[in-house]
């Protein structure tokens, strides 16, 4: 039998950046599970701080490519075949196989799907049509077959609802209402004190998502310091271009930092930038959280113009949107915001009174249709 109120909730990251995982697993102990969260251990892993919930990491041979996706999820399968459990949550479609093979041994146990993205058309695979077909056919086997799916903004659910002919939710990933408390000062983090600063975060800084073109428009940028805060695929290629161009003085790389010490930096920063590429749908259609980071720390945002961003940014006027992305105009944008300081001062207050409606706490209505409290 599944335990009465257990709750496996399972992701293919190391559990240490993902935010709206850890929104979700604090979400269901509210709700009256006891939640075990599960990921991998890499080399690069840090430990992870304290949390109310259990947390696993599956130590793994292989770290990436087709290998550790077949090792993965065998292992998490047999995983939770003997770690029964009331709810399983399937985060991604790199999770799915191993859940929805897992629920289909207990009968008793409700499966969701939680879509973080449309994973099928992700820049890592777009490429390679044989991977992606292997994607695509596990989606469209599974997919039909779940009772409950969410995802993260309404693009994305609308062309699931078109494909799959299903109800799916959108509960996006916001985040939870922030005030400063117990900041560090700029010299305490080790950032210029009499500089402009500009900020990009995450884990996702990778390729087609505008990294390469901010480093690259610090070079029209004066009197100006871009913070880099966090990793992902191109940050290594990012810190040789910044060392061959000599922009070591206007570009600051910070590792990947937890939640509430990466706000820091945030709520320090006079922009925000979100930068993606409409190279795929994924990116196209994409609604990062920073964007609510940005929002909640008052940092005003320059954004390229994707549709669920751009329509953030312009219902409460936080930002301004680059519609001709190149290096140089975007440095050309930058600078004339940063130099007009009564539309910062605007767009600051602007991003205060927007946290009040675009919350966490907001959102968390639609998880409570889909995970009704539990005795």
């Amino acid at each position: 039998m599944a335990i009465s109120n257990r709750a496996i909730v399972s992701v293919t990251n190391d559990l240490y950046t993902d935010q709206r995982v850890h929104k979700i697993c604090l979400f269901l102990e509210s709700q009256g599970y006891t939640v075990l969260l599960v990921g991998r251990k890499r080399k690069s892993s840090i430990p992870l701080p304290e949390r109310s919930y259990k947390t696993k990491r599956l130590n793994l041979y292989f770290d990436k490519g087709a290998k550790f996706y077949a090792e993965y999820n065998i292992r998490l399968f047999f995983f939770l075949l003997f770690k029964r459990s009331k709810l399983l949550v399937a985060n991604d479609l790199d999770t799915l196989l191993a859940n929805y093979a897992a629920s289909k041994f207990n009968p008793t146990t409700q499966l969701v799907y939680d879509s973080h993205e449309y994973f099928t058309e992700v820049p890592e695979l777009i490429n390679r049509p044989k991977v992606q077909k292997i994607w695509e056919g596990i989606e469209a086997w599974i997919f039909p077959k779940l009772r409950s799916v969410y995802t993260v903004n309404k693009s994305i659910a609308g062309m699931y609802q078109e494909k799959y002919k299903k109800e799916i939710k959108v509960v996006r990933n916001i985040s939870a209402l922030w005030t400063p408390s117990n900041l560090k000062t700029k010299k305490e983090l080790c950032i210029p004190e009499n500089k402009k600063l500009l900020i990009i975060q995450g884990a996702g800084i990778n390729i087609d998502r505008g990294a390469e073109e901010a480093v690259e428009s610090m070079k029209f940028i004066e009197d100006t310091v871009l913070m880099i805060v966090g990793d992902g695929d191109v940050v290594y290629q990012l810190k040789e271009y910044v060392l061959e161009n000599n922009l070591s003085d206007k570009v600051l790389f910070f590792d990947r930092k937890p939640y509430l010490e990466m706000m820091n930096y945030t709520y320090h920063a006079d922009l925000g930038l979100t930068l993606d590429k409409p190279t795929n749908l994924n990116y196209r259609f994409s609604l990062p959280n920073k964007v609510f980071d940005y929002i909640h720390t008052g940092t005003p945002i320059i954004a390229t113009d994707l549709v669920e961003i751009s329509n953030i940014v312009k219902t409460y006027d936080v930002g301004r949107i680059i519609t001709d992305f190149t290096p140089e105009n975007l440095g050309k944008l930058i600078s004339s915001v940063l130099s007009d300081t009564s539309l910062l001062s605007l767009l600051k207050e602007n991003c205060l009174k927007a946290k009040e409606i675009e919350n966490w706490e907001t959102e968390t209505e639609v998880l409570k249709e889909i995970y009704p409290k539990i005795d």
